[in-house]
C-alpha cells in the first residue's frame, strides 16, 4: 500500500501529481472516505494536473461529469453518493463508461461496489490531526 501526506492544501497540486505518476495504469480509480475528507478536492487537484481548465465539480446529481484533456482525452467523473440502488447505474449504461479505457474517478464506490471493476485501484482518504489528509492506494 502506498501513502501520501498532504499536511495543507498547498500541497495538494504537488500530492496529485504524485498520484498521478504511481497510480501505473489505472484507469478506474475509485475514492472512499468519509464526508468532507477531501475526495472531490483531491480529484479538482488531479484534473488541474491532466490540463483540464474547466470548473471541476462533484456531480452529484447527474451522477456523471465528462471532461476532455488537452489532447481531447475524455475524463469521466461520477459521485455515487445519492443512488437508491446499483441498478440505476445500468440505467446510464455505465459499462460504456468503465470499461471504454478512459480516466473514470469515482467517488462514493460503496453504494454500487457490485459493478466497480475487480482491477480499479482503489483510494481511501482519511482525515489526520491539523487536517491533514492520508491518500492510501
Amino acid at each position: 500500500m502506498k501513502t501520501i501526506t498532504i499536511s495543507s492544501l498547498q500541497e495538494l497540486d504537488d500530492a496529485a501529481s504524485r498520484f498521478l505518476e504511481l497510480k501505473g495504469r489505472a484507469s478506474v480509480i475509485s475514492f472512499s472516505g468519509a464526508m468532507g475528507a477531501g475526495k472531490t478536492t483531491f480529484i479538482q487537484a488531479l484534473c488541474r494536473n491532466l490540463g483540464i481548465e474547466v470548473e471541476v465539480n462533484s456531480p452529484t446529481f447527474s451522477l456523471v461529469n465528462e471532461y476532455f484533456t488537452p489532447d481531447g482525452e475524455s475524463i469521466f467523473h461520477f459521485d455515487l453518493y445519492r443512488i437508491e440502488s446499483p441498478e440505476e447505474l445500468f440505467d446510464m449504461g455505465y459499462e460504456e463508461y468503465f470499461y471504454s479505457g478512459s480516466l473514470c474517478l469515482i467517488e462514493w464506490p460503496e453504494k454500487a461496489s457490485s459493478l466497480i471493476p475487480e482491477d480499479a485501484l482503489q483510494v481511501r482518504i482519511q482525515v489526520g490531526e491539523n487536517d491533514a489528509r492520508f491518500i492510501q492506494f
